[in-house]
């Protein structure tokens, strides 16, 4: 039971300066995700910088938890925002969403660090980590809704598509960024030059602005606001009405979680992968996944024109299939063309940690309490460290014992572990002549095109599963949970489950798990979407 509008951009298509306002839409989105990635690629040199107490495998998992702060407020801020963008409107909150953002990341570039602040530079870094969550919870629901709000009918996945894009371009910005930083300061990168990526943003904040204060109102919103059926109460009207909150859950379990994990293992955890376990040098590194973020690009495009023609669902579900059958297929293949030597190491010389259970700890700590001091933790950190895969076996009390290959080292000797690892042939970085580099790309390029399937169509069918009225805040939780909490969770849990188990690909168990459950809902319960009438009230 609908009240349908009927715009005269859905029949006729849209004006020439109303394209110019979608461009300008995804413009400023590009630039609030170029703030929001810019931690996750520095993650490394932040761990160090913030948390130097701690040995520097628990630096990275602190530096990648406060990545995961961001995700975890995103929820939040889609209440918040989302709220705002049903009662007073689109233009507005986009305007607060990016002044946060700007703002936030900016003080990050000037914030002094642990040498300086001591534990008061990590907490004041969480804070702004979380205020930059917040702000993209409100970004993407609404960048969404604008452009899909003026888009035609028969062009919605067309049209949306270019803000699915604004992720990949956003990281894609500051990688680049990064790495004309890198050339300018040298080895001072690691100690000051990391912060000029952050400054810049200052730059892209004032452009962002006047690009959103030039937006107008989406013509839907004022539409229904002139006929007095806007939302009053859109939290309660989302998630109080069980027709409605059954379709955010299926959204959530069905596609998002689904979705997020398959941009989160494209894009970043590849980018972990092959520095922090494969020991890629960070710029050959990031060199290759701009490459394949460059080729990739233009999918998420095709994919959301397709799916204007074949439909969101069956573009959605190929996605979840591939990712389901070659996640752990394509890791391998990165491990065997980044970093050869690391296998031919563990067929020679196994690496074999026994020790007491109980003094072998999960080294993911939330809230910092554990003291992963035992010998059998710093031994596996270690070893997690410089990317070496292992295996435990238990032993009794008071018994610790590190076996490479056919040589037993007692206790735990940071010097004799190093040497003996050297010994065996496992390498303390890759190899830059034994990269296979073009197979690389094309891996990374494998991982964006699962990625592209899931993502290119989500925004669309996103915004057409909820009515106007209440579309701003029931599309922008689910999205954010999912990609906030399932998505942006993964980088940490599945390198905390490297290094607790010592095998290199058992993080992937996290994608894994989360892909079976996305195919399972969104076969049984989720219906076709790309017929719908977006115009409808409520």
């Amino acid at each position: 039971m609908s009240n349908s509008i009927a715009p005269t951009a859905s029949t006729v298509g849209i004006s020439r300066a109303e394209r110019k306002v979608i461009l300008a839409s995804s413009l400023g989105t590009v630039f609030e995700w170029y703030d929001f990635f810019l931690y996750g690629a520095l993650a490394a040199i932040i761990g160090k910088q913030f948390f130097s107490g701690v040995n520097e495998t628990t630096a990275f998992i602190f530096a990648l938890m406060t990545f995961a702060a961001g995700f975890l407020v995103r929820p939040f801020g889609a209440l918040v925002f989302g709220r705002l963008g049903d009662m007073v409107g689109r233009k507005y909150t986009f305007l607060a969403t990016i002044v946060i953002m700007g703002l936030s990341t900016f003080l990050v570039g000037v914030l002094p660090g642990h040498a300086t602040l001591g534990i008061a530079a990590p907490i004041i870094l969480v804070s702004l980590r979380m205020l930059q969550g917040l702000a993209i919870g409100g970004e993407y629901g609404g960048a969404a809704i604008y452009v899909a709000e003026h888009a035609p009918d028969n062009k919605r996945g067309g049209y949306t598509s270019w803000i699915q894009v604004t992720a990949g371009a956003g990281l894609l910005l500051s990688l680049l960024v990064i790495l004309v930083c890198r050339k300018l300061t040298g080895d001072a990168f690691n100690e000051w030059g990391w912060r000029l990526p952050f400054l810049l943003s200052i730059i892209l904040l004032a452009i962002s602005t006047w690009i959103r204060l030039s937006m107008q109102e989406s013509p839907a919103f004022l539409k229904m606001k002139a006929e007095g059926k806007h939302s009053k109460a859109p939290i309660s009207e989302a998630f109080g009405n069980w027709a409605n909150l059954k379709v955010v859950l299926i959204s959530l379990f069905g596609f998002n979680g689904g979705q997020a994990v398959t941009f989160y293992c494209a894009q970043f955890y590849s980018l972990f992968f092959l520095t922090q376990i494969l020991k890629v040098d960070p710029q050959t590194a990031n060199l290759m996944l701009i490459a394949s973020l460059i080729i990739t690009t233009p999918l998420f495009l095709y994919f959301g024109h397709l799916s204007d023609r074949i439909g969101r669902k069956p573009v959605l579900l190929a996605g979840l299939i591939l990712g389901l059958v070659l996640t752990f297929p394509a890791f391998r293949w990165l491990t065997d063309y980044a970093n050869p030597d690391v296998a031919s190491a563990q067929s020679r010389a196994p690496v074999v940690v026994v020790a007491d259970p109980a003094t072998c700890h999960f080294q993911f700590d939330p809230i910092g309490k554990a003291k992963l001091d035992t010998p059998c933790d710093q031994a596996k950190a270690l070893l997690a460290k410089n990317g070496v895969p292992y295996k435990q076996q238990a032993a009794p009390a008071g018994v610790t014992e590190i076996h490479i290959g056919g040589v037993v080292q007692s206790g735990f000797d940071k010097k004799s572990l190093q040497a003996g690892l050297k010994a065996a042939g496992y390498p303390d970085k890759a190899d830059p002549e034994k990269i296979n580099h073009a197979m690389v790309v094309l891996v990374l390029v494998l991982l964006s095109v699962i990625s592209a399937l899931t993502y290119g169509p989500l925004a669309a069918m996103m915004v057409e599963l909820f009515p106007t009225r209440i579309r701003y805040t029931s599309m922008s939780l689910p999205y954010h949970l999912g990609n906030g909490w399932i998505g942006g969770l993964m980088p940490t849990v599945a390198f905390s489950l490297v290094v607790y188990t010592g095998d290199i690909l058992y993080g992937l168990w996290y994608p894994i798990v989360v892909y079976a459950v996305s195919l399972t809902v969104s076969l049984l319960f989720l219906k076709e979407t790309f017929r719908n009438d977006i115009h409808r009230h409520g």
